[in-house]
């Protein structure tokens, strides 16, 4: 099974849509590091230009002819990290293919569930994958049930039909582009409109209309699909429904930028909410409050607020290093944490510190972050986590992968501690976690904590 919780952008009736596009993906950039992709439709035809690389490395090189404004119409976007998945270019998005006549573009955030069921049958079936991604699998569904001289969107509503797990989806052709997302809910997907312009703008998180003055106007619902046309006209269809909705709580654990609005919920409240629920459930007697910036930073003021100790920031991050938790590989990970945080020694040396940081995953930055604090003369280090204890994998595209990696699955809170070096160490309750969010608890998918899986997954 191939995970890919990565981030999607697209803008319709506009014409700078290529360039707003790029814009609407740095700011998703967060979301994926390894490569970045633009699939545009401009005077009737379609193009695509993807690499691997960062937003800005990707489109460095573009002529400038490519973000000419005269004819283009929409655009969708796409950045990716891997997990599982091979790291190549073939893997990169958007998804461009010909459909009958149509040029199409695909743009997936998501993990299928009943993927490699699918993979199978389909090659069995005869169907020749590129790369090893779900976004492949949803295609051959489709053109399983195109009908010549059709337009894509009732194939794709077929393929759609027929898949389950977590998918937010932008695709584009001559004819429009479509918005979709599975019926559970499970990844984020966002309506907005330009101010000046009134053009159409999806993405995966609300913090990418900011950069271009466009006003969030609601969420994509849970199985719908929304097709829009290039005047600014939509009409909605919806899959059939599912008992439940399951929206991811780590997108407001970790995964989301704290600017952005993501079901329903200001980010940046939910984290602060996170370590105040935190302070009550589990005080400490520290002299300071410090985050692991920067997902841990919200939490920690939190935390300060409600408890009273006072908060400083007693670690640098090195900004021009990416996010170790999506690095591909644990050797990169490792590299990667000892190059992007370091201890301030004004700030903690002979002083207890509570650190306050978003989750403990694999336990390999919490053990360092620890050990770095101490020879910086930190005389106690108290962690606290603003999520509960990581035991279980996630099948919806998030990297937990397998069980066996997860610190909390095997050893229990007192054991963590002993490994990663604390000298206390305690999770913000399951139901303290959701008693900081707005949709009813019901509605959202926790089984990285719980292993209460929403949508149980098929095996090949």
């Amino acid at each position: 099974m191939i995970k890919d919780a990565c981030g999607v952008f697209g803008v319709c009736g506009h014409p700078d849509a290529a360039e707003l596009t790029r814009l609407g993906l740095f700011a998703l950039q967060h979301r994926g590091q390894e490569s970045a992709g633009i699939f545009l439709k401009r005077n009737g035809t379609c193009e695509c230009h993807k690499g691997m690389g960062l937003v800005g490395e990707v489109f460095r090189k573009l002529p400038k002819e490519w973000w000419k404004t005269e004819g283009q119409e929409m655009a969708i976007g796409h950045v990716r990290y891997s997990t599982s998945g091979k790291s190549t270019e073939v893997n990169a998005q958007p998804f461009a293919v010909e459909f009958d006549q149509w040029h199409l573009g695909v743009a997936h955030n998501g993990t299928l569930s009943n993927g490699a069921f699918w993979r199978k049958r389909l090659k069995r079936s005869g169907a020749i994958f590129q790369g090893d991604l779900d976004t492949e699998i949803i295609l051959h569904l489709a053109s399983q049930n195109h009908q010549e001289g059709d337009t894509p969107w009732a194939s794709l509503e077929y393929a759609l039909q027929r898949v389950e797990g977590a998918f937010s989806i932008l695709a584009l052709c001559e004819d429009g582009m479509m918005a979709a997302r599975d019926p559970n809910g499970f990844r984020p997907l966002a309506l907005g409109r330009i101010r000046d312009t009134g053009a159409i703008v999806v993405a995966s998180e609300t913090c990418a209309f900011d950069m271009m003055g466009a006003v969030y106007s609601r969420d994509v619902e849970p199985g719908e699909l929304l097709f829009i046309k290039n005047d600014g006209s939509m009409r909605s269809e919806f899959l059939p429904p599912k008992p439940r909705k399951s929206h991811c709580i780590f997108e407001h654990v970790y995964f989301a930028r704290p600017d952005s609005m993501v079901f329903g919920d200001s980010v940046y409240l939910a984290r602060k909410k996170f370590g105040a629920r935190l302070a009550m459930e589990h005080p400490v007697d520290a002299d300071v409050v410090a985050p692991v910036p920067d997902s841990g930073t919200y939490a920690a003021l939190g935390f300060a607020e409600a408890s009273g100790i006072p908060f400083d920031v007693s670690i640098m991050r090195n900004h021009y290093i990416g996010r170790t938790f999506i690095k591909p590989s644990p050797d990169d990970r490792r590299t990667a944490v000892n190059m992007k945080l370091n201890p301030i020694r004004e700030a903690v040396e002979g002083k207890s510190v509570c650190l306050v940081e978003d989750s403990i995953v694999r336990g390999n930055t919490s053990r360092e972050r620890i050990r770095t604090l101490r020879e910086s003369g930190a005389r106690a280090v108290h962690m606290r986590i603003s999520c509960p204890p990581h035991k279980c994998p996630c099948f919806y595209g998030i990297d937990f992968p397998s069980a066996e990696e997860l610190i909390a699955h095997s050893n229990s809170i007192a054991e963590i501690a002993g490994q990663i070096g604390a000298d206390s160490l305690a999770y913000l309750s399951l139901q303290g976690m959701l008693s900081c969010v707005s949709c009813p608890a019901e509605d959202y998918c926790h089984a990285c904590f719980s292993g209460e899986y929403p949508v149980p997954v098929t095996p090949p």
